[in-house]
């Protein structure tokens, strides 16, 4: 599926650093725009409130809301957005629970680019189709 139009991301990772090679590695394409970032679980879902992204690529530890909490957060908004764990944490375990919550996929830090794209781009032609609210 093709979209003609830029897949709307926000970052959500408590290291400045990482969300600046995110947003380095996605804007390079020019399929995805990065419509915000945070630091925190609270800035996280106030920013998504607002932004309302098409995809949303989360760490699981972060300040104020963990990861899974931000999560919860996200779905009670009802937003038409799809999520994407990207964590440090190893998928075997955590990548169950992050599904459970509700996110469509789980990717590891030490992932490539381009894996990393692929899985933002699943998503947003997921949640443009509004399968992910």
């Amino acid at each position: 599926m093709s979209l003609s139009f830029p897949i709307r991301v926000f970052l959500c990772d408590d290291v400045p650093e990482f969300r600046g090679l995110m947003r380095l590695i996605l804007e390079e394409d020019p399929g995805f725009m990065v419509v915000g970032e945070a630091g925190d679980g609270v800035s996280a879902v106030e920013g998504i409130r607002h932004a309302r992204p098409d995809v949303v690529l989360l760490d699981l530890s972060m300040p104020g809301f963990d990861g899974l909490e931000v999560i919860q957060r996200i779905k009670a908004l009802d937003l038409e957005c799809c999520i994407v764990v990207l964590s440090g944490f190893s998928g075997r375990r955590m990548g169950k629970l992050a599904r459970e919550a509700g996110v469509v996929d789980y990717v590891e830090k030490g992932a490539g680019f381009d894996e990393i794209r692929a899985a933002a781009r699943r998503a947003g032609e997921l949640s443009r189709r509004g399968v992910c609210s």
